[in-house]
């Protein structure tokens, strides 16, 4: 099986970076991840409280989008009216000096990309990060 397939390297190397650089970079896409796009009545509490968790543990939040520049303001707004915590929109972290049309993660949060996957992988990655800490 290709390395990255399997659950556990995923969790080990976001746990090697997180504790490597004191942080993640975590991207989430906004429509139908922590945002109800069809006004279906879904709930993204869960995907919510885990930014909230990492945001607390130190890591970067960037909004990673499709919306465009003219819809900004309302991302915006709703992620402030609702606490959802991040650092930026569709832009690399300040930090980094890294040139490319990707923007750097070590992990993405997307309906359309393997969401129930990488949010397991996150949230057991940051399950380790809070018991080291104790």
């Amino acid at each position: 099986m290709d390395y990255y397939m399997e659950d556990r390297n995923v969790i080990n190397r976001l746990i090697r970076e997180w504790t490597q650089y004191g942080r993640l970079v975590i991207a989430y896409d906004f429509d139908n991840t922590v945002f109800d796009y069809h006004g279906e009545g879904h709930s993204y509490e869960n995907v919510v409280k885990l930014l909230r968790d990492c945001k607390e543990e130190g890591a970067y939040l960037i909004v990673f989008t499709s919306r465009s520049e003219e819809e900004l303001p309302f991302v915006c707004s709703y992620l402030n009216d609702n606490e959802i915590p991040y650092d930026s929109i569709n832009e690399q972290p300040p930090f980094l000096d890294f040139k490319g049309r990707k923007i750097y993660y070590n992990v993405l949060l997307d309906d359309r990309a393997g969401l129930h996957s990488s949010f397991s992988s996150l949230s057991a990655t940051l399950q380790y990060i809070q018991q080291r800490k104790t």
